[in-house]
């Protein structure tokens, strides 16, 4: 009993690992929701070109710092 648990709990988290966004995607579907994020930003231009070319990389845009209230 204690093995079935065992492969049970082992099972669910492998496929819970597998089932992560990043490891998910294929590169066109990527493009896809690449490409989504910048209409719904409404870039055009180099601007869109460099957030599309951010986004396939997985590079997370730097935070900007607060503003001093």
């Amino acid at each position: 009993m204690l093995l079935r648990t065992c492969v049970a709990v082992l099972t669910a988290l492998l496929l819970a690992a597998l089932n992560t966004p990043g490891m998910a995607l294929t590169a066109q579907e990527k493009m896809t929701t690449c490409k989504f994020g910048a209409d719904s930003q409404k870039l055009t231009g180099a601007k869109r070109k460099n957030f599309i070319v951010k986004c396939m990389a997985d590079e997370a845009a730097p935070a900007k710092p607060p503003k001093p209230q």
